[in-house]
């Protein structure tokens, strides 16, 4: 069946870099990812896409079978046409929705965003069967497949949170940690570099001291003294020794966020410890041997600084012996329900419930800073909340603005409310149902990179500008950006 997820391609199957699609049995799989639905433990986690042509609908026989009563029978088709994925409505009682929108028919790109009833899915273009294990709450099903890897150890399942790519990320640290290389930690702000850095620490058994600095927070006539200290007198107003965060990190992590911003000179120090494991206080006159291992961040791309005579290419070849790159938020909304959990028992309120118009908020925003923006948004949300949950009231100003423009329609006549215990105060009106022989609706213009990126530079890196220009939200200026490879940082 298409929705068979206890048989994935196991990863010695699958061909690399082939693409998904019914017709390539070395492949990995495209497939239908849940994001949340309010009855979530009746759904797979994933849905693969293995036939060429799949029902979504609530029939019991559908491929994605959609249990509620909102749902038509047959209530949207997904196909293969020999190139790419389309899902076309089947004239259903309460639409379909894509990023937000009703469609007739839409070609799928990895990461849209699939409303069918109250069951959001986000569609994978490749790698569907790595989801199949994950339910969104952070159950770990059984029956997985091996090729999959053991879970890590108990240190990163209790403090990292998240399903598959995050599972991923903490396997890949738990192979890793023991060992003495240096590594680099690659992501958007806000996407928990420092909680890996943490957890790696955690997972290495040293015995010293976990130490974090931001390169970027502190001047750089002050970030010498800051890493490697200073004796009494080394400079005005020095009057006493103090021990550097190197020294202090001795035995243990240190950790260097935005590693990008370090001024050439501490570059060139920073390097001496490197190789030699030794430092020199300011104002010192003999060496003092450490043992440190260095985790280093930065949302810059290091290769390009590198290139501007920004960054040192022997540091960066030090620093660099293995890296890992977080993936921000918005490519990873399958996390967003037990993050969400897992931040309302850190802010002391377990008990508040998530009412289903607050989800569709989460969902339809693409969190420009990730997991920290996320946690602003719970902490302001349970600060508000005077009842046993939260609700569309609750969220910020900038996702009220983005779901006023949710799920409208042409016409108006009658309210899309799939849940009426629970009114989706975000959703607008829909129409009846379109006359057989209408014209289907214009797909929606795709740039090309040069078009794209000249908007970039035009706006200065500004995703929400060039989303106006094309009517579009800021999660679609990123989908086409990961298509070309952009790197938004260029244009800031």
């Amino acid at each position: 069946m298409a929705g068979d997820v206890n048989n994935p391609t196991t990863a010695a199957m699958q061909e690399y870099g082939a693409a998904a699609s019914p017709d390539n049995p070395r492949g990995t799989r495209a497939g239908l990812v849940l994001l949340y639905a309010p009855e979530y433990t009746s759904f797979a986690p994933a849905y693969l896409l293995s036939e060429r042509d799949l029902i979504i609908g609530r029939d019991p026989s559908a491929g994605v079978c959609v249990p509620e009563a909102a749902v038509s029978r047959q209530h949207a088709r997904i196909r293969y046409d020999n190139k790419h994925w389309v899902i076309s409505d089947l004239g259903s009682r309460n639409g379909t929705l894509v990023d937000g929108e009703f469609i007739d028919e839409l070609e799928l790109e990895d990461l849209h965003e699939i409303r069918v009833g109250d069951a959001i899915f986000k569609f994978v273009a490749t790698g569907g069967e790595n989801y199949g294990r994950y339910r969104i709450d952070g159950t770990l099903i059984d029956g997985g497949s091996r090729s999959q890897g053991a879970e890590p150890h108990e240190v990163a399942k209790d403090r990292i949170i998240g399903g598959y790519q995050v599972r991923h990320l903490a396997r890949s640290l738990d192979r890793i940690a023991r060992t003495e290389i240096s590594v680099v930690l690659l992501g958007e702000s806000g996407t928990g570099k420092e909680v890996f850095a943490r957890e790696l620490h955690g997972l290495s058994g040293r015995r010293g001291a976990f130490q974090a600095l931001n390169c970027a927070a502190i001047p750089g006539t002050l970030l010498e003294s800051e890493l490697f200290g200073y004796k009494r007198g080394a400079f005005s107003g020095a009057d006493r020794d103090k021990v550097g965060l190197v020294k202090a990190a001795d035995g243990g992590t240190l950790f260097l966020d935005e590693i990008g911003d370090m001024p050439l000179e501490a570059q060139a120090k920073l390097l001496r410890v490197l190789q030699s494991k030794e430092i020199v206080p300011l104002g010192g006159t003999s060496v003092e041997r450490v043992d440190v291992r260095i985790v280093c961040a930065t949302h810059r791309d290091l290769n390009q600084l590198q290139r501007d005579q920004k960054f040192r290419g022997d540091l960066y070849a030090r620093l660099n012996e293995y890296s890992l790159k977080l993936p921000p938020l918005r490519e990873r909304k399958e996390d967003i329900y037990s993050l969400s959990q897992s931040l309302l028992a850190r802010h002391g309120h377990p008990d508040l419930t998530i009412a289903f118009p607050f989800m569709t908020g989460l969902f339809h925003y693409d969190w420009p800073f990730n997991v920290r923006e996320l946690e602003a948004t719970m902490k302001r949300a349970v600060a508000l909340a005077d009842g046993p949950s939260l609700e569309a009231e609750h969220l910020p100003d900038v996702i009220k603005s983005l779901m006023r423009r949710y799920g409208q329609r042409p016409r108006v006549e009658t309210p899309f409310n799939s849940r009426a215990t629970s009114p989706d105060p975000f959703a607008r009106e829909e129409t009846s149902e379109r006359p057989p022989n209408a014209a289907p609706r214009p797909r929606p213009v795709t740039p090309s990179a040069e078009q794209l990126r000249a908007l970039l530079a035009q706006h200065k890196g500004n995703v929400a500008a060039v989303g106006r220009e094309f009517g579009k939200e800021r999660m679609q200026v990123h989908r086409w950006m990961k298509r070309y490879g952009i790197d938004v940082d260029e244009y800031r």
